[in-house]
């Protein structure tokens, strides 16, 4: 990706997202999900996409996007994945939802810098434990520290159940935890 064109296709949740993602960089492709309860025809768009020039999944950090991506990632393993914090992602106005559409021209720019595509090697499991130790599963701060290590990690906000499996799909190692706990817990 150069500064301001974008090789692959943008899967995107709806005509808003398009929008602003037009106005940060011009021209941009995007195929629209028109929702969470992505049907089969779109799926197969995606997948198309996907053979021919790539895409990136870029969906908002909330439930719905979030669900989103995982029926994406069970069907089409090899996309690549942008990641907004929920906090990038908040919108101006009170009552609104969280959205790229209400994300500064910054961050959408470093989402799409900062693409990240699961590894398709053998799989790391990082021990329950270790994310228990490390306060991401339960505690005062835990909401907190998963979020932040999302960030840091780009691999996006997760709960306590997402987390194991995330950490697992993008093939994170002990060692990369421990490098990015480490600078969560300078930020606490």
């Amino acid at each position: 990706m150069t500064e301001h064109s974008i090789e692959e296709i943008i899967v995107v949740e709806g005509k808003d997202d398009t929008k602003r993602l037009k106005e940060v960089f011009g021209e941009v492709d995007t195929i629209e999900t028109r929702g969470s309860a992505i049907n089969e025809e779109i799926l197969e768009q995606i997948e198309h996409a996907q053979d021919t020039r790539g895409v990136i999944v870029f969906t908002d950090p909330d439930f719905s996007g979030e669900k989103i991506r995982k029926t994406i990632m069970a069907e089409i393993p090899e996309a690549k994945h942008a990641f907004l914090s929920r906090r990038m992602a908040t919108p101006a106005k009170r009552g609104a939802s969280l959205g790229v559409e209400h994300a500064s021209d910054e961050a959408i720019i470093e989402a799409l810098k900062q693409v990240v595509t699961p590894k398709q090697t053998k799989s790391t499991t990082i021990p329950r434990q270790t994310l228990m130790e490390y306060g991401l599963i339960a505690g005062a701060q835990a909401r907190e520290k998963r979020e932040r290590l999302g960030e840091e990690l780009r691999i996006g906000y997760t709960n306590a159940k997402q987390l194991e499996k995330r950490l697992a799909m993008f093939r994170i190692t002990e060692e990369e935890l421990h490098a990015a706990m480490k600078k969560v817990e300078e930020t606490l």
